[in-house]
């Protein structure tokens, strides 16, 4: 079976994660690339020395859907049955992999400050 080198990248995790690392080639003489972060089943995946995970890319994708929720029903529905939408359309987009990836205490008050924001547009509140 062949490796798709377009697709395929290396990552270090570990105490060496910033050392120099050698060329990796596939079995057709394709280079494989080292990178600083991996998307993997959806989950992005950062180099460093302990396992971590970027959560930039969830919470942009949860603003993108939440926006495009309140664009639409903003105007003719309550803010219960926004918050049921929050709740079932946008929530699974930002925990999306989240039991994967250990997180610290920055992590968890940036994914808390994502929902405070969001109510905060729901209920028009400062």
């Amino acid at each position: 079976m062949s490796i798709n080198a377009k697709k395929s990248s290396c990552l270090r995790i570990g105490q060496a994660y910033n050392q120099q690392c050698s060329r990796l080639h596939t079995i057709d003489g394709h280079n494989i690339t080292w990178s600083d972060s991996l998307r993997y089943l959806g989950t992005y995946i950062k180099a460093g020395k302990t396992f971590t995970c970027c959560l930039l890319h969830a919470k942009s994708s949860f603003y993108r859907a939440f926006n495009a929720v309140l664009g639409k029903v903003a105007s003719v529905a309550s803010e219960i049955a926004v918050v049921k939408l929050l709740k079932f359309k946008c929530l699974p987009i930002l925990y999306y992999g989240l039991e994967a990836c250990p997180i610290n205490k920055a992590q968890y008050n940036s994914l808390n400050f994502v929902l405070h924001s969001s109510f905060r547009k729901i209920f028009r509140t400062n």
